[in-house]
């Protein structure tokens, strides 16, 4: 009876060129996933806080023009379209 059993491992294929590429490109796939959400979850260093600190005041004057000349658009007359029949 103990010789009926075949103990040898089974034979497993090569993988093939395409196989071999899906697995590495889900391999580093799933790396720049955990990059970005580390990216995400990590804080900001404090020496670059500061230098967007120092151009805050220049991005809220430039803001501040467009909303000046919103109202201005919003003035234009509609143009009107015609049926044609």
């Amino acid at each position: 009876m103990a010789a009926e059993l075949d103990f040898s491992p089974p034979e497993i294929p090569e993988p093939t060129f395409m196989e071999n590429v899906l697995r590495y490109g889900l391999f580093f796939g799933a790396i720049f996933q955990l990059i970005c959400v580390l990216a995400i979850i990590l804080p900001v260093s404090k020496s670059h806080k500061t230098d967007l600190d120092n151009f805050e005041p220049k991005s809220s004057e430039t803001v501040k023009k467009p909303k000046a000349t919103a109202p201005q658009l919003s003035k234009k007359p509609k143009k009107e379209t015609k049926k044609k029949r």
